[in-house]
């Protein structure tokens, strides 16, 4: 409904002005009005009134005011913190944090173009590792805002992704060690005596467990028995800090088989581990609560902690460089290598289907490239 008026200029002559109301907006449950003047008579103020109202039936109530990216990004963050994990929720922050809201804060949402989102992924091509990954997490507020009616379309669903000239190509960058290379980090790792940091890494080139999968475990989760893990829960940094959560995917529960050896190192270390712990005034006893793997306080261990032992390690013995989740890498290649199938390396690394395995782990170490020209060359001579 529209109220009309006319008022007084400050240079003395008349003009009519109207104020509509535009209902109750969606998105935030707040009336909204639009208060317009300057017009010459009453007719041309009913005329510009009905045009506004009759947009705002068409396009959404927020049609006929600006409003900005930020404002539907806030908007939309009270609804999405509701359905994600606390360590889903941390990432987005960062990404809406460091990226999104520098590049679209500002920007009226109605007026983002195709243009725009293009120019912007363009330049974040030039410094960030995943654009196309930043640019999903924009779209999920153009998308929002589609939904409660403030714009038609979604402009980011409209670009062409760059592809970065520096992108990574080869076996993983490398990321993984061949058997030889595995063995000497473990004859290296017995010389420094940290059986923490021994039972740690045996158990992720052993299993190809996540590391936060590694570090939640409890000795509950092992059956020393029938030599197995039961993998239900990783730890994550969560939006308040170190958390358990639910693994990545249904797939990654899991319970998978362990070799002896890896039963009596982790036997080993749960006994010197009792007897650390009990120095510092805690009697954790045979508990089976116990996580295997915490600080000196027998809290969680905070997961940068295996990069530090696994610098040290690589820095003082000279060893190729790898990271923590490429013991992860480590352990698949060696299934490859052992002839294992595809559908077995996905059911032990908790893959949700086997083209991931195939994507991520179709290059295997060099022994098994060799090996596999080797086959030919001697099926041909045959």
């Amino acid at each position: 409904m529209a109220n009309f008026k006319q008022y007084t200029k400050t240079n003395g002559t008349k003009a009519w002005e109207y104020t509509l109301s535009l209902g109750f907006d969606p998105a935030s449950g707040k009336r909204v009005r639009s208060h317009k003047r300057g017009f010459q008579s009453k007719k041309e103020a009913q005329i510009a009134a009905g045009r506004e109202e009759s947009s705002v039936y068409d396009h959404g109530i927020k049609a006929g005011r600006k409003q900005s990216f930020q404002e539907v990004y806030d908007l939309f963050m009270v609804q999405y913190q509701k359905t994600v994990k606390s360590s889903t929720l941390r990432k987005a922050l960062g990404f809406y944090r460091n990226h999104i809201i520098p590049a679209f804060g500002k920007k009226d949402i109605k007026k983002v173009t195709p243009l725009q989102c293009q120019h912007v992924i363009n330049d974040w091509s030039k410094s960030i590792q995943d654009p196309k990954k930043v640019m999903n997490y924009a779209s999920k507020v153009f998308q929002y805002a589609m939904r409660m009616e403030l714009i038609q379309r979604d402009p980011t669903k409209l670009i062409t992704i760059p592809e970065r000239k520096d992108k990574p190509t080869g076996d993983i960058d490398g990321n993984f060690y061949d058997k030889d290379e595995l063995n000497l980090f473990f004859q290296y790792l017995n010389k420094e005596r940290n059986e923490k940091a021994k039972t740690l890494f045996r158990i992720l080139a052993y299993t190809g467990m996540r590391k936060g999968e590694c570090l939640a475990l409890k000795y509950s989760d092992i059956d020393f028995t029938t030599g197995t893990i039961s993998i239900t829960r990783t730890l994550s940094n969560g939006v308040d800090g170190l958390m358990l959560e639910t693994p990545k995917t249904r797939a990654s529960i899991r319970t998978i088989d362990i070799d002896p050896e890896t039963l009596n190192v982790i036997t080993r270390w749960r006994f010197t581990q009792k007897k650390a712990m009990l120095m510092l005034g805690f009697n954790i006893g045979n508990d089976p609560d116990q996580f295997v793997f915490t600080n000196n306080k027998n809290n969680l261990l905070t997961p940068s902690r295996t990069t530090i032992w696994l610098d040290q390690i690589i820095n003082k013995y000279g060893l190729k460089r790898i990271t923590t989740h490429g013991f992860r890498h480590t352990h698949a290649s060696m299934l490859f290598e052992a002839g294992a199938s595809i559908k077995q390396v996905q059911q032990r690394l908790g893959h949700a289907d086997a083209q991931t395995t195939l994507n991520v782990y179709t290059h295997v170490s060099k022994h098994a490239k060799k090996d596999t020209i080797n086959k030919f060359v001697k099926y041909m001579e045959s």
